[in-house]
């Protein structure tokens, strides 16, 4: 596991280093080499540059939050705001959410660690599909990428709340408080890896491990996206966009294969504004940083595998069937 995190880490530095690398130095490759480079290259180039020089403040406005809240927020704190009904659980499970902001892939072993130590697991998986979406991080993000359709930002926290409390009863429905963890129910796994360590140093190596982390999926995504637009067929994405039931399901297949950081997906998103209808937009502004391909094989690592199945099902069908009743009441 740490070799392969170490091996990850490796080509988030290499990633970031050649990208700040060539936007500092771009301007020195000779003027005849850029001119026969194809027009479509430049464009896509273009477009790569804007989405990640737009969304690296907000990742790093991220993860500097969530490893505040890492280094000094203890699980046992939030425990003591979830009632013991089952359904009055579910809204201050997403309360916690909006206020825990942390990316997908970081509240994985954080809802584990809540569920081993007695969190109902519906109510973690509430934690875990609002969090990374729910948080006024988030909300800023959206609200700056989308400034032209302002409605964008306020319907995905809406839908996002919506999304997770029905994500919740069905949880809760299917498996009740059955232990879906991989380890043996009641066996509490304690760490004192960090405990003597400065606080703010943790708090720095938190921070600067989880920007490296995140900054290969933004430059991947914003890559993925950028050569979309230039190379794919406008006309096909206009009609495959336009489609009631096909748009929603093409951006949330998207959402989930580019495992985008929800600090940063905004921005891609709003790249494929105009292509897309509002409906699919925010079908890949609310799945994406509920489930994604990275979060998927991150759950995998903690929870049995039928249950992740059945997660990513349930967040699937939910997630479709909201955008589709906004695209038909809004």
């Amino acid at each position: 596991m740490y070799q392969e995190k170490s091996l990850n880490n490796k080509w988030g530095y290499i990633l970031l280093f050649l990208f700040f690398l060539l936007f500092i130095y771009g301007d020195l490759f000779p003027a005849e080499l850029i001119t026969e480079v194809i027009p479509s290259l430049l464009d896509m180039n273009t477009i790569f540059l804007s989405i990640v020089l737009e969304a690296i403040p907000f990742v790093l406005l991220g993860v500097f939050v969530s490893a505040l809240i890492q280094s000094f927020v203890k699980e046992e704190t939030l425990e003591r705001f979830i009632p013991s009904n089952p359904i009055l659980a579910l809204f201050p499970a997403v309360t916690i959410g909006a206020i825990f902001p942390v990316c997908e892939c970081a509240i994985v072993p954080i809802v584990r660690r809540l569920i081993q130590k007695g969190m109902p697991l519906h109510v973690g998986i509430v934690i875990l599909v609002s969090a990374p979406v729910l948080n006024p991080i988030v909300f800023l993000s959206t609200f700056y990428a989308f400034q032209t359709d302002l409605t964008i930002a306020w319907a995905r926290m809406g839908l996002a709340f919506i999304v997770a409390i029905i994500v919740g009863g069905i949880i809760y429905s299917r498996f009740k408080n059955s232990w879906q963890l991989k380890e043996p129910e009641g066996l509490v796994r304690k760490t004192h890896e960090h405990e003597h360590r400065n606080k703010i140093a943790e708090t720095f190596y938190h921070a600067s491990d989880e920007f490296f982390d995140m900054g290969k999926f933004l430059i991947i995504g914003a890559l993925l996206a950028s050569m979309i637009q230039t190379f794919m067929d406008r006309e096909l994405l206009v009609g495959v966009g336009s489609g009631f039931f096909t748009g929603p399901a093409v951006m949330m297949g998207l959402a989930y294969f580019l495992s985008l950081c929800s600090e940063a997906d905004a921005f891609v998103a709003s790249s494929f504004n105009g292509l897309f209808s509002s409906s699919s937009i925010l079908g890949f502004l609310v799945y994406g940083p509920m489930t994604d391909l990275k979060n998927t094989i991150l759950m995998a690592a903690y929870f049995r595998k039928r249950f992740v199945i059945s997660f990513v099902a349930i967040v699937t069908v939910v997630t479709y069937i909201i955008t589709i009743l906004f695209d038909l009441l809004y």
